[in-house]
């Protein structure tokens, strides 16, 4: 709980809620810079709403700390975080590098795979690729990714050697590195860590092949599961997991980690979020409500962080 929830009242002064930014993700980041903008209004906390796209950077330098709400390049990526150093302002969720390492996907994996730490395997892709070699060392199905993008931009499964080709190509639209990642079969789950602490895990489910963008942010089929159905240890287990991959990057404040369990029990890290969605669909805010904390307090609880 948040200091002011107890009581002290921290003097926050002005806090800017940065959100929008000129990330491909800008649509979802207005959405949750919105909300958490009101819920930090409802708590009597001067704030203002700030859109690194459409201000220039120089009128942060008015502002007492940020709440970052921005998804994706530019924002989630280290680039605000240090500009934000450079202007000595406090800010909520991880530094300039955890924030680069989270927002490349490739190099996450490397630093799980360094850690001894489970995660699917994977291949870098370019217009040159064999694409029969690459599904005779992976295999089939194949999940195709950008590296750079979140919520799940530019992402396919491939289950035939003959779409790869297609495939790599939505994905090099948008990101100039791209990856294969070895296609597990099973259950998703995803576990958002708030400070120290794991809270519940959601399991995901979804008609669509995966967990895409329409079935994140449109569909209304989507399934979560909070209870998330695992017995109490293999619930534990994944929490344990999910803070060692946390801190394996370096992050800090709040973040969310994904995961699939495939038919033999084994969990695989697929990806760190730094700085999750806080939309009507989005995921921390499920799980924070099911540990007790309502969404103005989740907000109030993640601005704590900016407090010396």
């Amino acid at each position: 709980m948040p200091n002011a929830q107890k009581g002290l009242s921290p003097s926050w002064g002005k806090v800017a809620v940065l959100l929008g930014g000129k990330s491909a993700e800008r649509p979802i980041s207005l959405k949750s810079g919105a909300a958490v903008l009101q819920a930090l209004l409802s708590r009597g906390v001067d704030a203002e709403a700030f859109d690194p796209a459409e201000q220039p950077l120089s009128e942060l330098k008015q502002y007492d700390r940020a709440f970052i709400a921005l998804h994706g390049r530019g924002g989630e990526d280290g680039c605000m975080q240090g500009v934000l150093e450079l202007l000595e302002i406090p800010y909520t969720g991880s530094d300039v590098l955890a924030s680069a390492l989270g927002m490349d996907k490739m190099r996450t994996k490397q630093v799980w795979l360094g850690q001894q730490l489970p995660t699917p395997a994977y291949a870098r892709l370019t217009a040159t690729t064999d694409w029969y070699a690459l599904a005779e060392k992976l295999g089939l199905p194949l999940m195709i990714k950008p590296v750079h993008e979140g919520s799940s931009l530019g992402m396919s499964r491939v289950d035939s050697v003959k779409d790869l080709p297609a495939a790599w190509a939505k994905a090099a639209a948008l990101d100039a590195v791209v990856i294969a990642e070895s296609w597990v079969q099973g259950e998703e789950y995803t576990v958002p860590v708030l400070g120290e602490r794991a809270l519940p895990a959601i399991r995901l489910e979804t008609s669509h092949s995966f967990y895409d963008f329409d079935a994140k942010y449109q569909a209304r089929d989507t399934q979560y599961r909070l209870p998330c159905g695992l017995t109490e240890a293999d619930e534990l287990a994944l929490q344990a997991l999910a803070l060692e991959a946390f801190h394996a990057v370096g992050a800090r404040g709040w973040g969310r980690i994904d995961v699939m369990r495939d038919q033999q029990g084994q969990f695989w890290l697929l990806e760190i979020n730094t700085v999750p969605g806080m939309t009507d669909h989005s995921l921390v805010p499920m799980a924070a409500q099911a540990a007790g904390l309502d969404f103005a307090e989740l907000c109030m609880t993640i601005l704590e962080q900016t407090l010396p």
